[in-house]
């Protein structure tokens, strides 16, 4: 199991959390914090017994953003992490959910700030959680910066462009029912309880096929900006080859076995 100095990997039955790891600086990213992400990530993707993932930050908040000076920061502490971007510079595009998109469903479990580049990762989770204290925003613009982590592009897909450029040109907080107004999370939880929920979320995930699971997600991401006759036919050719698979079959004889049972109660 991987992690690094500022990135916590376990496992809680079928689901792997990550937790961001820097409380000190409310979960700023780091490099040690991207490498370790994107590694659990692959972790996720290339494990089998892994269902679900669920990501959140330690120290009562979530994410504050990136950090620039920890980023740019030389000499030889960290020197592994430094390398591994060099090798890849597309890494922290893909720790950050920009340019990859796992295989499992991802939850998140939002308590405290989830701001900045903690907004623009939320938009690459695909079901989301927060404490009712949470506060979300892109504050990029009130420092003359670029949200460059996909959120022009991707907001706008997942609420109302209204609501979309008024977060993007305001650059103002956002509390967690303000949030969930808008659809950008679907739960407000009691502070300090965002985790149990989005983990009770994962055991459901969990309880259903694998496979099923994972080809509904890829449907429902591919078929996204494309027209409905589109849609409908990927759907189709994603769908159709889950009837054949041993999970499908074992589903359906289990289904049958209790339709039966109540048949026979009543």
């Amino acid at each position: 199991m991987g992690g690094t100095e500022h990135l916590t990997v376990q496992r809680e039955g079928a689901t792997l959390v990550l937790t961001l790891n820097r409380p000190e600086a409310k979960n700023a990213l780091s490099l040690p914090m991207l490498v370790g992400l994107y590694d659990g990530w692959i972790e996720a993707d290339e494990d089998d017994a892994v269902r679900s993932i669920v990501l959140t930050g330690a120290g009562g908040a979530f994410c504050a953003g990136m950090d620039l000076k920890a980023l740019a920061a030389k000499g030889m502490a960290g020197q592994q992490h430094r390398e591994r971007l060099t090798a890849d510079p597309d890494l922290h595009w893909k720790a950050m959910l920009r340019h990859h998109r796992p295989r499992k469903p991802v939850i998140a479990a939002v308590e405290g700030h989830c701001v900045a580049g903690g907004t623009e990762i939320l938009q690459g989770t695909d079901i989301r959680v927060a404490g009712e204290s949470a506060t979300f925003g892109l504050f990029e613009v009130r420092r003359g910066l670029f949200p460059i982590g996909g959120s022009t592009v991707r907001l706008q897909r997942q609420i109302p462009r209204t609501h979309a450029l008024e977060m993007l040109l305001t650059g103002r907080p956002y509390s967690a029912r303000e949030a969930a107004g808008i659809g950008l999370i679907g739960h407000v939880v009691p502070d300090g309880t965002a985790l149990e929920k989005a983990l009770s979320i994962a055991e459901q995930v969990n309880a259903c096929g694998p496979l099923a699971v994972e080809a509904v997600k890829a449907s429902v991401y591919e078929t996204a900006e494309m027209s409905e006759s589109e849609g409908l036919a990927a759907e189709l050719k994603r769908g159709w080859p889950v009837f054949d698979t041993a999970d499908a079959k074992e589903g359906a004889r289990a289904f049958a076995e209790r339709r039966a049972a109540v048949y026979r109660r009543e």
